[in-house]
């Protein structure tokens, strides 16, 4: 459908308009006449995302060997490495077996209730996963160290998992299965050696998401006292505000991140998924099960729903019956909830306008140099919260000080953090965009910007759109780099929760935990019915 901003040009002009291009101004289109001034704003974004990187560098030349290396081989530096090391191992293996097997049983089994359970295994990424810990600390008080973080950690991680297992299971060609079974193979035989290696790319991705929230959450393990990178971090940052120790950790923890980059680049391995040709329409198999399997197996997605969705609503309920209608601060919550809309806004414009160069080239003029601008902000949002605050609070009071716990610094770590959020939607977006119009309004006297702004960035408007709305939920739910870079007297529903359990205060924190909810809820449905059209149901 063409836009109405080019429906009134000449039909004649428009006719002509490819063979002039192709003639006279294909150089001014591609080449750096036409895309300088894009080309120029992708670089400054990507140089910008590069910031926690050189920060990190920066702060080990500075700190020099010696110093560095006896700040690297304390004991508790072995601690927190031995703790992060057993979570991680401990924790991704369990997401994955729980996401594996509710997807299953809700794709591929005569499951009772499947749709509802389908909904249920998503619905916990609507609860942050500091209010998960809240929970359960109010639940059990006594509740702390290695099988807490593990604990909780699954309940909150694991639809991270289950959403792109699950959709995998929806696209997965049954012809392979049929192949498998004809060949003599067991139905386990089937499920282990022919359907779980397709599954391989959604259990890397799955788990290197789940990674990287372990590697960077705050919230969570402070709140049930079990110490990682992240928690000493933030610790080391209050007692001595920038010091070394500091950033040893930082540099650590970034070198823990891009470790589990590469483990889980080297996991994925380069063997083909795709079939060639659109394959016949056919229904995925159904496993019937017996009546005593379909007991134990309802018992998996009932008991994650309690553990995950129970236990936080019913500690919220309870919390906010207890506390009454002195809980209800209005005039505390309405001016949380105003900084939060005014900065999850703010901040998903500001991102989502910074992916639109990035997002243009890797569509419209694919290469090395633009392929590399974009990896710069894969690699950078691979980083904790925390790196980031850190590398901004640097760099703010040495050389930017006007700025330094202002809005604008907020967002800047929004920007860095949340990018790739904006940047897969956007590319979309513009792939489904064609380029013939914007070609054709080129050629007829349109400058570049208002080609991509009139033509193009309208028809991707949708991606954007989702882009958007993903920035402004992690927004919506960040704690640590606000916690670090917010002007002082701002309050967020985040850092309000924060505020209210640190002094154990838990009646007063359930109403900005039960606002929090609320406003990711309707993005969270978002993403579960997206994943159903994308896997064509």
């Amino acid at each position: 459908m063409i836009p109405e901003s080019i429906s009134h040009l000449d039909p004649a002009a428009v006719a002509h308009a490819p063979a002039a291009l192709s003639r006279k101004r294909s150089r001014n289109f591609f080449g750096r006449q036409g895309n300088s001034w894009i080309i120029g704003l992708s670089l400054l974004v990507s140089l910008l995302a590069l910031l926690p990187i050189a920060f990190v560098i920066l702060s080990a030349w500075q700190t020099g060997w010696g110093t560095l290396e006896a700040l690297i081989w304390r004991p508790r530096v072995a601690e927190l490495l031995a703790n992060t090391l057993l979570l991680m191992v401990i924790t991704i293996p369990l997401c994955v077996a729980l996401g594996l097997a509710l997807a299953w049983l809700t794709e591929r089994t005569d499951l009772p209730g499947r749709r509802a359970w389908s909904l249920l295994a998503t619905a916990p990424l609507a609860v942050p996963a500091f209010v998960h810990s809240y929970a359960w600390v109010s639940l059990v008080p006594p509740i702390h160290g290695l099988f807490a973080g593990v604990l909780v950690s699954v309940i909150a991680y694991f639809p991270f998992l289950y959403l792109p297992i699950a959709a995998t299971l929806r696209r997965l060609d049954p012809a392979i299965e049929d192949v498998g079974e004809s060949l003599g193979l067991k139905p386990w035989a089937v499920f282990f050696r022919i359907v779980l290696p397709q599954l391989r790319l959604a259990i890397c991705g799955g788990a290197l998401l789940v990674g990287l929230h372990l590697l960077a959450e705050y919230g969570l393990y402070a709140m049930i006292r079990f110490d990682t990178f992240t928690t000493a971090i933030f610790d080391q940052f209050k007692s001595t505000f920038s010091g070394p120790a500091a950033h040893t950790l930082a540099g650590i923890l970034a070198l823990c991140c891009l470790g589990l980059l590469t483990v889980e680049s080297a996991a994925r391995g380069k063997a083909r998924y795709a079939r060639v040709g659109s394959g016949s329409a056919r229904q995925q198999r159904t496993v019937r099960l017996s009546r005593g399997t379909k007991v134990l197996a309802l018992s998996i997605p009932l008991i994650s729903s309690v553990l995950a969705l129970g236990v936080p609503l019913i500690t919220l309920g309870s919390w906010l019956i207890a506390g009454g209608r002195e809980v209800w601060q209005l005039d505390a919550l309405f001016p949380a909830l105003e900084q939060t809309l005014l900065l999850g806004v703010a901040g998903a414009l500001l991102t989502t306008c910074a992916a639109v160069p990035v997002a243009w080239l890797s569509i419209r003029s694919p290469g090395r140099l633009h392929r590399l601008l974009e990896s710069c902000n894969y690699i950078t949002s691979s980083l904790p919260g925390i790196v980031v605050a850190l590398a901004l609070v640097t760099v703010t009071i040495n050389f930017a000080r006007p700025i330094y716990q202002t809005s604008i610094t907020v967002l800047l770590a929004y920007l860095l953090m949340f990018m790739p959020r904006a940047l897969v939607s956007l590319r979309a977006g513009i792939a489904q965009a064609p380029v013939e119009l914007e070609n054709i309004a080129r050629s007829l006297g349109r400058s570049p910007g208002r080609a991509l702004w009139s033509i193009t960035l309208r028809l991707a408007a949708p991606g954007a759109a989702a882009g958007a709305a993903l920035v402004f939920l992690a927004i919506t739910n960040e704690l640590t780099a606000t916690l670090l870079l917010a002007p002082n007297g701002t309050r967020t529903l985040a850092t309000g929760f924060w505020a209210m359990t640190s002094e154990i205060d838990y009646a007063g924190a359930a109403p900005y935990a039960l606002l929090m909810i609320l406003l990711s809820l309707p993005l969270t449905g978002l993403l579960y019915h997206q994943s159903k059209r994308t896997a064509g149901r």
